[in-house]
């Protein structure tokens, strides 16, 4: 599942969300948070754990 890059960073800075924070949030390694926000695709469980550290709706995330 992609998920929007753009959307998850500005999430992140809206909450003043580091990378290691948003990791430690969402129960996710900040290794796999890196790669998401480089591109690369993840599981649905993933993205479901990330919009919930981030609050928002796993559809403001998802391409």
């Amino acid at each position: 599942m992609h998920l929007k890059r753009k959307e998850i960073k500005v999430a992140m800075a809206y909450r003043d969300y580091t990378q290691k924070l948003l990791a430690d949030k969402s129960g996710v390694s900040r290794g796999t948070i890196n790669a998401i926000c480089c591109g690369r695709s993840c599981s649905e469980q993933t993205a479901k754990k990330i919009a919930a550290a981030l609050g928002v709706k796993l559809e403001e995330l998802t391409e």
